[in-house]
């Protein structure tokens, strides 16, 4: 089974899981409902998309401890938690861990379809985040060692002269590179090209 765009529901209780799937079915969303955080972890990979609605106390592994294994194995779903009694700290706790928010059960009808809706959002544009920087890596990849050290030095400000002394190469040799690497990468200039570069830098 694909889990693609899927609001996957992880909770320990039975009743909890068939009222939220229902819920979330009649409003239109494909749900998964998982019984608990090791049952996710099993289908999760790096393609599943979706949002997480996840209870905080459960056993064995509990909803911030999932939230944390998530974290490091990179994987980023938006995840609204819901607990029968949370406390400040621990609200706390998972909003700075990146959380879109923490809500008390029972939650009201609207308010989850709401916060549902602006999670599986999230989840779109983090998905076109990161098929475009995938698609950036791969235009860079494709760069000869030589045009990466073009790159490097004219997005650093140098002149196609400046870089020509620098590395001992001919001016025309260097505005060929310059060609090249403007249209592996697909830059318009110089101002979108240093964007690219520093983006992916930071990645």
């Amino acid at each position: 089974m694909s889990y693609y765009g899927y609001v996957f529901i992880v909770d320990d209780d039975a009743v909890v899981l068939d009222s939220l799937r229902m819920q979330l079915e009649a409003a239109g969303y494909a749900v998964a409902t998982f019984h608990g955080a090791e049952d996710f972890l099993e289908i999760c990979t790096p393609d599943t998309h979706g949002c997480i609605i996840l209870d905080v106390s459960m056993p064995d592994m509990d909803g911030p401890a999932l939230q944390e294994e998530l974290t490091r194995r990179g994987l980023n779903l938006p995840i609204i938690f819901l607990s029968g009694h949370g406390t400040i700290p621990l609200t706390v706790r998972t909003l700075k861990a990146g959380a879109m928010d923490f809500l008390t059960k029972p939650v009201k009808g609207a308010v989850l379809l709401s916060r549902v809706q602006e999670a599986m959002e999230q989840c779109s544009l983090l998905r076109k985040q990161a098929e475009a920087s995938q698609s950036i890596a791969s235009r860079l990849a494709m760069l000869t060692e030589r045009e990466n050290e073009v790159l490097k030095l004219a997005v650093a400000g140098h002149t196609s002269k400046e870089i020509a002394q620098r590395l001992g190469i001919s001016y025309r040799t260097v505005e060929i590179h310059r060609a090249h690497v403007m249209q592996k990468t697909g830059a318009s200039n110089m101002l979108e090209l240093a964007r690219i570069t520093s983006n992916q830098e930071s990645k």
